[in-house]
């Protein structure tokens, strides 16, 4: 007989998120945890890594601070934020919450430490583990990742920090700011590979302005200690020495002693496979958050985990669709984007327009001296929306206007339209907008005709 409605293994966002749905709609749901409810997010993520980019900003505003400080903050802040993933909040909602290790020991079945759950529906949400490229001494040399770098109880006087993405380039201007020399190293030829071409070089100047060293079209050939320093080999001869080495090189799917194949759950690249609705390839068994192998992000796994929900637990079906997914990296000034960026357009084909707009022209960031930044907006020949970017102090607050212009087709020089307060970094999206308008009636033929009437109407 049945134990529970639905068992859910995975404590992090996309477990949490499913087990307070599925006890709002009334259904016996069991949540399974071997560690701490909250996952990454508020363990080794998104929670300490902000309050520690918080506290090093504060630090470089008014020059008082350190890493003690910014250490203990952050601990505050997780601790104020544990409370929403408390295992006995959940029990009161109703959910069995087991702290244990789980496998899956066939369809409907889930066996922890001192019994089997079973369920015709479960849920895997066991998120993903940090990656290390296969560079010879690495391991031997030991390194910090996002999993072990929050328990240091001082900062290193330097820090080497392998790849360029958001959280190497995110937490390498944070160590810099709270008094690390640190040095990123990069193997493509820019960092933030993923953004607007734009986008890497502008944060990586604002980086080195702040002291960070970065090399890109970096090839890492070797790690090697030298006395209590680790040192970075490279291709071309390089030695990066520093007292630690922090590598920040992606994330993988963890499926481990999960033992998928017990239950027919099939992996593709390590990834748990599912399809639009979120199934594996067991029926029965659906897949939320990073274990698919999909977009890493909080808000993705949050999103994913509600659809699980509504197809496991009700005859109405959804499908994910990853179309207008928001994402910011934390630098500071920070980079949020929604949709294409020019290069894919052009991939795909879309014969995009580029509407462009500086902070410097906007009257909120010349008093706040936060004028370094800019925003960028594609859209069709009709103004549709189809992708953009803004990097600027905010800017992963300011996208959502336009994530809600995609989302309800709101073209364009429509928010031109929009009276935005004054005097705010809003303003940034209707200087875009306007834009539209200058390029389709300025020095245009349209433009002339149009005030060839307006001169013929006075």
């Amino acid at each position: 007989m049945p134990t529970h409605d639905l068992v859910i293994v995975g404590g992090g966002t996309a477990g949490l998120v499913a087990a307070a749905g599925a006890a709002a709609l009334g259904a016996r749901a069991a949540l399974v945890e071997r560690d701490r409810l909250g996952g990454d997010c508020l363990w080794t993520g998104c929670v300490p890594s902000k309050a520690l980019i918080a506290a090093a900003r504060r630090r470089q505003l008014t020059g008082r601070g350190d890493w003690a400080a910014a250490a203990s903050w952050m601990r505050t802040a997780q601790t104020r934020i544990a409370q929403h993933d408390d295992p006995d909040r959940f029990r009161a909602m109703g959910v069995d919450v087991v702290s244990s290790p789980a496998r899956l020991a066939g369809a409907g079945r889930v066996e922890v430490q001192d019994r089997t759950l079973v369920s015709r529906r479960i849920v895997i949400a066991t998120g993903s583990l940090p990656t290390a490229p296969p560079i010879p001494g690495l391991d031997e040399t030991g390194y910090l990742t996002h999993l072990t770098a929050f328990e240091q109880t001082a900062l290193p006087p330097s820090i080497t920090m392998l790849g360029g993405g958001p959280i190497g380039l995110e937490l390498a201007q944070t160590y810099a700011r709270l008094g690390a020399k640190v040095t990123v190293l990069e193997l493509l030829p820019e960092v933030l590979p993923k953004e607007d071409p734009e986008v890497g070089c502008f944060v990586r100047e604002r980086l080195e302005e702040e002291g960070v060293v970065v090399r890109t079209g970096f090839t890492a050939t070797r790690v090697a200690r030298d006395g209590t320093a680790k040192v970075v080999c490279g291709a071309q001869g390089e030695r990066i020495v520093a007292d630690e080495l922090f590598v920040a090189t992606g994330r993988r799917p963890n499926t481990k002693d999960l033992e998928t194949e017990r239950a027919g759950v099939a992996l593709e690249r390590g990834a748990v496979r599912v399809d639009a609705h979120l199934e594996t390839t067991q029926r029965g068994i659906w897949a939320a958050g990073d274990v698919t192998g999909g977009l890493q992000f909080t808000h993705v796994a949050d999103y994913m985990a509600r659809i699980v929900v509504q197809n496991a637990l009700t005859p109405l079906k959804a499908k994910v669709s990853y179309r207008l997914v928001p994402r910011v990296t934390y630098t500071d000034p920070e980079v949020a984007r929604v949709g294409l960026t020019e290069t894919e357009a052009r991939a795909r084909g879309e014969r995009a327009k580029v509407f462009r707009s500086d902070f410097a022209d906007v009257d909120r960031a010349v008093v706040e001296r936060a004028t370094a930044g800019f925003a960028k907006i594609l859209t069709r020949r009709d103004g549709g929306i189809v992708g953009a970017t803004i990097v600027g102090r905010g800017a992963g607050e300011l996208i959502m206007e336009i994530v809600l212009a995609m989302r309800f087709g709101v073209p364009l020089q429509k928010l031109a339209s929009v009276i935005h307060p004054y005097p705010t970094m809003s303003e940034i999206v209707r200087h875009t907008a306007d834009t539209w308008y200058r390029q389709r009636y300025g020095d245009t033929r349209r433009g002339r005709l149009l005030r060839a009437f307006v001169r013929l109407w006075l």
